[in-house]
């Protein structure tokens, strides 16, 4: 029987699961590390074990039948299922050699990344980190196939079939060099504010308009931006040396001398902070060690 579970083994799987995420055997041969006629042979059989051509050629690549997009996720749980069989049952952080895999923005880098690498660098020195910036349009698809491990986003970016908790609520505050004009006791009223020259962070680039200016705009005020930087790495030593001011997330406000932090003069709505994974890491115990210790920084 084609379909006689003895012709298929764990290799053909592997080789399928990597054809669907590649959509090339050059590609596919390239991640197995083996040569391009062995994965094509891997193909021929996988096409007699379901009885189905599973790919046909087109002018870039292959392209799965049906067939072959049915059997994507349930090919994917099986060698999640097998790789967790073949992980030691105890999980010894202090021993543990691994790499993590996590994608953050430049924000999260600095409020969430720096105190869990400050944490984790004591409590098991043998685990990697590797911080990829978000691809809000590519994250199910890196999920699905290990790029990523955990992804630390906004609720509203979340893909729906990712498991998500919570980390914290974000504030925004003022920030400006410590003798700025406008640190002096009382002296950041609104009108002051909105006369002051801005600085404003843009993570996509070129922006001068961010939440500040839909607070400002209920209340039929406007400010002015003067400079937009896509980093908030250089901000810092911009405002310690000009008379800019910039209202920017608190977290990013750690351990900055020679600058003031104050409350703005009006309501900035924040926003929500939450961590993201994948079924395939959800059961693993380095990757839940890791997570629990990501909660327990984020506060």
């Amino acid at each position: 029987m084609k379909n006689d579970i003895r012709n298929l083994d764990l290799n053909l799987l592997k080789a399928l699961d990597a054809l669907l995420d590649e959509r090339s055997v050059t590609r596919a041969a390239e991640r197995l590390a083996l040569t391009q006629p062995a994965v094509s042979g891997m193909l021929t059989r996988l096409r007699e074990c379901f009885d189905d051509p599973l790919f046909t050629r087109a002018q870039r690549g292959i392209v799965p039948t049906l067939r072959a997009l049915e059997l994507a996720q349930p090919v994917k749980a099986i060698l999640a299922d097998v790789s967790e069989l073949l992980l030691p049952i105890a999980f010894d952080p202090a021993t543990a050699e691994m790499t993590l895999n996590i994608a953050a923005t430049d924000y999260a880098l600095r409020a969430v990344v720096v105190p869990f690498m400050a944490a984790l660098r004591v409590q098991a020195p043998g685990i990697r980190v590797a911080v990829l910036p978000v691809n809000n349009e590519q994250l199910s698809l890196q999920f699905e196939r290990g790029d990523i491990d955990m992804a630390l986003i906004t609720p509203d970016t979340a893909p729906v079939d990712l498991h998500a908790r919570p980390l914290y609520q974000e504030e925004y505050v003022c920030l400006m060099r410590e003798d700025h004009p406008l640190a002096q006791p009382d002296a950041l009223t609104l009108d002051s504010f909105c006369a002051q020259d801005h600085a404003l962070v843009s993570y996509t680039g070129g922006r001068f308009q961010g939440v500040t200016d839909e607070a400002l705009a209920l209340t039929g005020r406007s400010r002015r931006v003067t400079l937009s930087v896509c980093s908030f790495l250089v901000l810092p030593e911009i405002l310690r040396v000009s008379d800019l001011i910039s209202v920017v997330p608190r977290r990013l406000t750690r351990d900055l001398p020679g600058l003031k932090i104050l409350p703005p003069p009006l309501t900035i709505q924040g926003f929500s902070k939450i961590v993201v994974w994948h079924e395939r890491t959800h059961r693993d115990a380095g990757h839940r060690w890791l997570r629990e210790l990501l909660f327990s920084i984020a506060i």
